[in-house]
């Protein structure tokens, strides 16, 4: 079967940065590396194939050979200088390797390991997320088994060099017309073995455990912030360090309040009496009650500012507005005595389009409109 293009198999256009050619090829790999793709005889074939093109476009001289002549120019049955006894290739696993082994083709995989990050949502009103507040939590965490002090092995005993890969946690695999390196079967990348297991732990060197930790939650937090608390996460394995604890903030919704950054919003309803009359109501707010005065003739939409009583952000800087939108409330409901009423208004109201300034203006837009037409 043909060999496809380098450069398409890469990803890259001719010409392209080393720098390029590296990112493409560091992608490729890692996407179709055997180790991830254990059962899949498709992604070693395309590992290989990334492996081939990278190995001959980053040799400059092969390179040149390859842009001029194509496969001929590197194949070396046809004279060419293709193959992979040369020195980039083991330059491919030391450098773009060398974090997916842990350190190359020698790296050691074993010894101590960070323990992982946890996440936790906390769930607040938004009271407390403005105030701040304190509030107990309960995770779930791995810890050192206390019977062999972390180690996994029974007491008395300790863990032993892995015979197969002699304790480096990976081992030297042939992969066609090239060799590889992959993590230790047997250790799976520890460098060690426990042939007695710690009978708390079978062996893991970590047991599962709810602990109870005391959150202080800072005024002005809103959903998506986090709190950090140190060293709170999963133990780590074989004395080392232990993760930390993320406590992701979630701000349920309020039932008069929206918030939007520092700023809050709510809706008021009014009668249309005191829309059209003015008046001075009361509004809610997260410090009590205010009071906010309506002008006569205020329309639905109206939008009133009430200075310093939004939030003040957990960053610093000064407190929000609280912002109120009219609303205005028609009557429901109406007994015959207050029809009547409304009756004898709408009757006093006819022929005088001053009072409704805004259904003029309408219907003359619709007069035009319809004219036009």
């Amino acid at each position: 079967m043909a060999k496809r293009d380098y450069y398409e198999v890469l990803g890259v256009e001719r010409g392209s940065s080393e720098a390029d050619l590296k990112k493409a090829y560091r992608r490729l790999a890692m996407k179709h590396h055997p180790d991830r793709n254990p059962d899949s005889k498709e992604s070693e074939e395309l590992f290989k194939e990334a492996n081939e093109a990278y190995e001959c476009l980053s040799d400059p001289n092969k390179r040149a050979a390859y842009d001029q002549y194509g496969h001929a120019g590197v194949d070396p049955s046809m004279g060419g200088g293709g193959g992979f006894g040369g020195q980039n290739f083991s330059d491919i696993f030391g450098d773009v390797f060398s974090d997916f082994f842990g350190g190359g083709r020698g790296g050691q995989r074993g010894g101590a390991q960070r323990g992982s990050d946890l996440r936790y949502t906390l769930e607040l009103n938004l009271e407390e997320a403005v105030r701040g507040t304190s509030v107990n939590i309960r995770v779930p965490t791995l810890v050192n088994c206390k019977p062999c002090d972390g180690s996994g092995a029974k007491k008395g005993s300790s863990p032993i060099t892995c015979p197969t890969c002699g304790g480096i946690g990976q081992v030297r695999m042939q992969q066609g017309f090239f060799s590889v390196q992959q993590t230790c079967p047997r250790c799976h990348g520890q460098g060690k073995i426990i042939s007695d297991p710690c009978d708390s732990c079978h062996g893991e060197g970590r047991v599962e455990e709810y602990k109870t930790l005391s959150v202080k939650v800072p005024a002005g937090v809103d959903t998506g912030d986090r709190i950090r608390l140190s060293g709170e996460g999963e133990a780590g394995t074989q004395g080392g360090p232990t993760g930390d604890l993320y406590v992701v903030i979630n701000v349920r919704e309020h039932s008069i309040f929206q918030r939007d950054g520092k700023h809050l919003f709510c809706e008021v309803p009014i009668s249309f009496v005191d829309a059209a009359l003015g008046g001075e109501l009361e509004i809610p707010t997260l410090d009590g009650r205010v009071k906010l005065k309506i002008p006569e003739g205020t329309q639905t939409g109206k939008q009133f500012r009430i200075r310093g009583k939004g939030v003040a952000p957990v960053r610093g800087g000064g407190a929000g507005d609280l912002m109120c939108r009219v609303a205005v409330e028609t009557p429901v409901n109406l007994n015959r005595r207050q029809r009547e009423l409304l009756e004898e208004f709408r009757s006093s109201l006819e022929g005088d389009e001053s009072h409704s300034p805004k259904t003029t203006g309408f219907f003359d837009g619709v007069k035009r409109f319809f004219g036009d037409l």
